[in-house]
């Protein structure tokens, strides 16, 4: 009888482990591309647009310079202090965006903080039956995450705020948006960090902002980072509040699996009294397993060189010496 439960019981290990590495890997659902004549709606899901008309103007040119139409949020320019409109308006425009079939995609106006409080107001019943890309980064990383979960790719790249930037800094920024969202091939080289760790992978891509990532953990909407390669940035934070993050992300399991880690950018790190004493580098290497490829100084995050990524995507990510590549699979 001890001989038959042991038998079962690793049988029953064995099935787990297969089940869940298959399904971990996957494929997500793709929107489909943009085309000329579609649509996209510009909605302001978390922080404030104060004194940004020309920000979003600014976007929409460019939109339509690219043969889309235009739709803002009808509560895109609300103020409700922190916020751009109470959670009830800026639910109110992300909701009728999702369901509004001849809109193809939905571009958040900026990030800030905001979107987890509408999180899990929304109804995703018709988005899951015709999905569109959901595009943003920084605090988008709530939305990222919650429909990478469910099994749906998004894409994370600049946002109409990313336009204050000088124009020539965001050539590459807007290139890639572009080409993210026509379906055009996305293939990044850049120099390699000394601190890289260098390998070749390949694997669905999630992740986005550490700090949204980290409030995450615990929800419905917590990754699942098993075989993936995991993109993490952060602006303005101390860094031992970045040691305290990863150490979150680690004792939760992100990085027990994980394929390789990508490192975009870490901005303005703020200065404490008392001095870390290493690099954000040395930092995050520490925390991070030692037999997997790790890629630093990936040009996305909160920097006018913001490159689109799509979440939940298969990619090729090699790493060598001189230079690292990134190969997304756009079939």
């Amino acid at each position: 009888m001890k001989f038959i439960l042991r038998k079962t019981s690793v049988f029953f290990i064995l099935f787990s482990l297969i089940f869940s590495s298959i399904f971990s890997q996957k494929k997500f659902v793709k929107p489909s591309y943009l085309k000329v004549g579609d649509t996209i709606a510009i909605v302001a899901p978390a922080g404030i647009l104060k004194d940004r008309a020309e920000t979003i103007e600014k976007a929409k040119t460019l939109l339509i310079s690219w043969g889309l139409n235009v739709v803002l949020g009808k509560n895109v320019f609300n103020q409700n202090n922190h916020f751009a409109g109470t959670d009830e308006e800026r639910l109110q425009d992300f909701q009728e965006a999702l369901d509004n079939p001849s809109i193809k995609a939905i571009w958040a106006a900026r990030g800030g903080y905001g979107s987890v409080r509408i999180l899990d107001k929304i109804n995703l019943s018709k988005f899951k039956k015709k999905p569109k890309w959901i595009v943003g980064y920084s605090d988008i990383t709530a939305f990222h995450n919650h429909l990478n979960a469910l099994g749906f790719e998004t894409l994370h790249a600049m946002m109409p705020t990313s336009l204050e930037e000088k124009p020539e800094e965001t050539i590459e920024t807007t290139a890639s948006f572009k080409k993210a969202l026509f379906g055009e091939e996305l293939h990044y080289e850049i120099l390699s960090s000394t601190y890289n760790i260098i390998g070749k992978v390949s694997g669905q891509i999630v992740g986005g902002n550490l700090s949204i990532l980290m409030s995450m953990l615990g929800s419905k909407s917590q990754l699942n980072t098993d075989e993936k390669i995991l993109f993490i940035e952060e602006i303005g934070e101390y860094e031992y509040a970045i040691d305290r993050m990863f150490q979150s992300l680690k004792r939760a399991g992100y990085f027990k699996n994980v394929k390789a880690v990508i490192i975009g950018n870490f901005s303005k790190i703020r200065k404490n009294t008392t001095s870390w004493g290493s690099s954000i580098e040395e930092l995050i290497l520490q925390v991070l397993p030692k037999e997997i490829p790790v890629l630093f100084d990936f040009p996305a995050g909160h920097e006018a060189d913001n490159r689109a990524l799509i979440f939940g995507r298969e990619a090729v990510l090699n790493i060598q010496k001189n230079t690292a590549t990134l190969n997304f699979n756009q079939k």
